[in-house]
């Protein structure tokens, strides 16, 4: 079985190159990565979903109608073109935890000081909990992800007003 170290070093290795798709197996163990060619965290508000609509006898080809409320980019692209803010993204595909338990309060809300050590949140990956630190001195402005929510690489978390 490969260690949490060796599947590491495979993710690295294969984020690092070309491929698309990598397949590992041995004695039983099978690891399967798969790159993603399009943008993974996109926010469309509900009412701006595309409505698909079909005659019943099924004759026509169907048509998309789009409603007109459209988000173009996500909360976080918007708040960095307002000024000097950064934004705390995820190291890694896991399970977002605003708080180190469900009956604990969140590590933190909008409107909280943060220093560079301070934990802003849980990223679970593989059954371990990540506590991701929010590696600048600042106040949250926003969280941009949903407790339990999952999260992908580089998906915006939080945005934060350094001091």
């Amino acid at each position: 079985m490969l260690s949490v170290k060796e599947i590491k070093e495979l993710i690295k290795a294969v984020n690092e190159s070309d491929l698309e798709e990598f397949l590992f197996e041995e004695d039983g163990t099978k690891v399967h990565f798969k790159k993603s060619t399009q943008a993974s965290y996109t926010h469309i508000p509900a009412a701006s979903v595309p409505v698909v609509t079909a005659p019943i006898e099924g004759k026509a080809q169907p048509q998309v109608q789009e409603h007109a409320s459209v988000e173009k980019e996500p909360a976080a692209k918007k708040a960095e073109s307002k000024g000097n803010l950064h934004t705390i993204t995820s190291p890694m595909v896991g399970t977002f935890y605003s708080a180190p338990s469900p009956d604990s309060a969140d590590y933190v809300s909008e409107g909280d000081d943060v220093s560079e050590s301070s934990v802003v949140c849980i990223v679970e990956a593989m059954k371990l909990m990540n506590e991701i630190e929010a590696e600048i001195k600042g106040k949250i402005v926003e969280v941009l992800a949903e407790n339990g929510e999952l999260v992908e690489y580089g998906q915006p978390l939080f945005v934060v007003e350094p001091r």
